[in-house]
């Protein structure tokens, strides 16, 4: 099915773990999906999260195929195969950490890892129909994953639900400790929903998830969420075209993500400067509502994921991050609850707290999931 990237067997736990090929195992190559990096020397050491992996319950069975150089949302990736998506085959499997997501939709392990700069842990969560949690930026060790340098970029679990989720995050993260949310008619979750753009038959998803849940929620307005949306893109571009912009010249790297490498050699320090500042005023705008609500609820895609076979082009969907990067610009931590159309269709549900609160946000997840059902 394209899932798998390569097979191995560390450890010997109980738990079943795959991580993305932008993760270094000692010994193994990390090639990030591009022949670009098929040359590159083994990884001498493991990544700082494959250590703790493995000196956990759990054996290692495989590195997961993703987005050529984690630079792409569909999860296409013409050199190595595109990860089929278990639960919806026609759709896109998402990316970049298309592999990982897809592993954990088909049931190949209890939990696997992925990373998201601009939403490519939550947007493969959501296209899959899997849960998918993108961490508090810097809670997460990056030692070990590529790229080497990133301020956007996290380390964050898929599973099939949030107590797995949990679990994979007091592995990967020592500080990590489960939450039970108390609750009463006096201390119920104060939740804002974020008044975005998307598709009426994803709204409509969702706004009957939190009617069955019966949760009271407030219609809120984000000034600067569009404005960091751009500005998250800007600062990616940068970044990647620093850290990839030398592989453009071997002529191995696949069209789509070669295209836009190179368009990323574009943008200037005066861009990422601006970026800096729109990144200042969203997470300010982001903090002052998590000081009013408990978490923010909004889509994790605006629309149904595309198919595969109307996904060829990149940069026409590019739309579809539209309500997951903003985030990665503020770092607050996000998961993506999967739900389901009448039609049986993917939709994700975003549930954001403030930062560093990663085990509240698990704990609400889970009252959200327990009250939906």
């Amino acid at each position: 099915m394209n899932i798998v990237a390569k097979n191995i067997q560390l450890g010997s736990g109980k738990l079943t773990v795959m991580v993305k090929d932008s993760i270094d195992i000692q010994g193994i190559k990390t090639i990030s999906g591009s022949r670009a990096l098929e040359d590159t020397t083994p990884a001498a050491r493991n990544a700082e999260v494959v250590e703790y992996i493995l000196n956990a319950d759990c054996t290692i069975t495989a590195k997961t195929n993703l987005h050529e150089l984690a630079f792409g949302i569909t999860g296409i990736n013409q050199a190595y195969g595109t990860p089929l998506n278990p639960r919806y085959p026609a759709l896109i499997p998402g990316g970049s950490s298309s592999g990982s997501a897809a592993a954990v939709a088909a049931n190949l392990a209890d939990f696997t890892l992925g990373t998201d700069t601009g939403g490519s842990i939550r947007m493969p969560a959501a296209c899959c129909g899997v849960y998918g949690l993108k961490p508090t930026f810097g809670r997460v060790s990056r030692k070990g994953v590529l790229p080497a340098q990133s301020s956007l970029d996290c380390v964050g679990p898929f599973a099939n639900s949030v107590e797995m989720i949990e679990t994979a995050m007091q592995i990967i993260d020592p500080t990590f400790t489960a939450q039970t949310l108390e609750t009463s008619s006096s201390t119920a979750p104060k939740f804002a929903w974020l008044n975005v753009q998307a598709n009426s038959e994803v709204s409509e998803c969702i706004q009957d998830c939190l009617s069955q849940a019966n949760l009271e929620v407030e219609q809120v307005e984000v000034e600067t969420f569009k404005k960091a949306f751009d500005a998250g893109m800007q600062i990616i571009n940068y970044e990647n075209w620093q850290a990839y912009g030398e592989l453009t010249k071997t002529g191995l790297i696949g069209a789509d993500v070669q295209g836009r490498l190179l368009k990323t050699a574009e943008t200037t320090l005066e861009q990422v400067q601006q970026a800096e500042q729109v990144k200042s005023e969203f997470t300010q705008e982001i903090d002052a509502l998590l000081n009013k609500f408990d978490a923010l609820l909004l889509p994790t895609l605006p629309q149904i994921p595309p198919k595969v076979a109307d996904a060829e082009n990149t940069v026409a969907f590019l739309n579809l991050t539209s309500l997951v990067r903003p985030f990665n610009l503020s770092g607050h931590p996000a998961i993506s609850i999967p739900l389901e159309t009448k039609q049986g269709l993917p939709v994700g549900l975003q549930i954001v707290t403030k930062r560093n609160a990663d085990e509240h946000l698990c704990s609400i997840a889970k009252f959200v999931v327990k009250a939906a059902q």
